[in-house]
């Protein structure tokens, strides 16, 4: 076994990433964990000095679940409140890290390990200090639980979405491509429906849901890409045009001829690209293709989406991309479907140029610097690229007879994951005088 395959060296370099991410988070340029120490705190000490609680008293920009961390997040007392949610996450992206490495050494998980740590490297701390760190992790366990453990599976993804909704996307490529999609369809809706009974009994009411409301009402936020455009415009001195903070949403956005309008048919637009993907996914399936190479093409297109057509652009919603690579490597390394390297390529460059713009020089690219803005632009435009790579495979996928709709001989898998056992002994070979033996698969969501 080489060094790299190592699972000392993997968990020295996990510490060591994660110790250095840590770092950046409370001292780097830009405080990047200022919406933990601002935001999150703020919400936490009106909930437990005041009785003010986000998403049961007051609307909130988040699905009520989001509590749960921010409120975990208090256990060290209130001056080490950073510390606290910089070891949630870090504890978390560990049970992540377990999940992708699996129980046994194994130079395939290694390698997509050692791609999650150069992911989070090149992202920046801006991977551990939002909401979004928190659910990353649990979807990465999610979606490596779906060949053995469905129902497990499908409510640790519920649980995600309602921290942050948007690994509904996994979950929707799972429930159009997965054989369990019944099962986990019904785990996911009796979930959900716990959580909006509990906060109904404690009088929540309507701001349940209010997460729903207060992300469409928002305007063009200054990272989305739809906003590239009036970036320039504001740069080359049109009138009318500039950046300002939104102290209601507390973010940044554009303001210029036409962001109204452009603002207001964002959502919808992004509800019409799901679809198209979603209708593509069905395309698939109908035509045959196998659930384990459709599944991680299929929630990397989706999730793209969600980023690509979004009106509301932060950094951290790069960090959302690693669970459908992490996803695509295992599959391919298990032998279902397509390779993901050209992706898994494409996404650590999207993650080292965001980590370009944000935290450190954000406020230049506030300020509009020509330099920054070309990088913004330049990874704007490369989501688009990935987005039309996941979509030509999923297209792929539904041509009858393709070489990507049978997982490359090894059988109709449900879904493939790096925990799955590793075969002791080689495929059965065929009968001389008859059609080969087919393996039957049964594995898990």
């Amino acid at each position: 076994m080489t060094a790299a395959r190592s699972r000392i060296t993997l968990w020295v370099a996990f510490a060591l990433v994660h110790l250095w991410l840590g770092t950046l988070a409370l001292y780097s340029p830009g405080y990047p964990i200022g919406d933990v120490t601002l935001v999150y705190k703020h919400w936490t000490d009106q909930a437990l000095i005041a009785d003010y609680w986000m998403g049961i008293d007051a609307v909130f920009v988040y699905p009520l679940l989001a509590l749960v961390p921010m409120l975990a997040a208090t256990a060290l007392g209130p001056s080490l409140y950073a510390i606290s949610w910089l070891l949630i996450v870090t504890l978390l992206d560990a049970v992540g890290f377990a999940a992708i490495t699996g129980v046994t050494r194994s130079a395939n998980r290694s390698g997509t390990a050692w791609w999650w740590l150069a992911f989070l490297v090149l992202l920046g701390p801006i991977a551990l200090v939002r909401i979004d760190s928190i659910t990353v992790p649990l979807a990465v366990v999610g979606v490596l639980l779906l060949a053995t453990r469905p129902r497990a599976a499908a409510l640790v993804l519920t649980l995600a979405t309602w921290i942050k909704v948007w690994p509904a996307a996994l979950l929707g490529a799972v429930v159009i491509a997965s054989r369990q999609r019944g099962t986990v369809a019904a785990t996911a809706a009796v979930t959900s429906a716990a959580i909006v009974a509990i906060a109904l009994a404690f009088g929540s009411g309507a701001n349940v849901l209010s997460f729903i409301t207060q992300q469409t009402g928002r305007g063009l936020q200054v990272e989305a890409p739809v906003t590239t455009l009036w970036l320039w415009l504001a740069a080359l001195g049109v009138p009318d045009t500039y950046v300002y903070y939104d102290t209601e949403i507390l973010t940044f956005q554009v303001e210029g001829g036409g962001v109204a309008l452009v603002a207001a048919v964002m959502t919808p637009l992004l509800a019409l690209a799901a679809l198209g993907v979603v209708a593509l996914g069905l395309r698939a399936v109908l035509r045959g293709a196998a659930a384990g190479a459709l599944m991680p093409p299929l929630a990397l297109a989706l999730v793209t989406t969600l980023i690509a057509f979004n009106k509301v652009g932060s950094p951290q919603f790069i960090g959302w991309l690693a669970v459908p690579v992490v996803w695509g490597l295992a599959a391919a390394a298990a032998g279902h479907g397509r390779g993901f390297r050209t992706p898994a390529a494409i996404v650590l460059v999207l993650a080292a140029l965001t980590q370009t713009v944000y935290p450190y020089l954000y406020d230049r690219l506030l300020g509009l610097d020509t330099g920054l803005l070309a990088v913004l632009t330049a990874r704007n435009l490369l989501l688009f690229v990935l987005l039309g790579w996941a979509v030509h495979a999923v297209v792929a996928l539904g041509r009858r007879g393709g070489p990507d709709t049978r997982d490359n001989g090894r059988g109709h898998s449900d879904v493939a994951s790096p925990v799955d056992p590793e075969p002791t002994s080689p495929p059965p070979r065929p009968h001389r005088d008859g059609p080969p033996l087919s393996p039957a698969t049964h594995p898990r969501q």
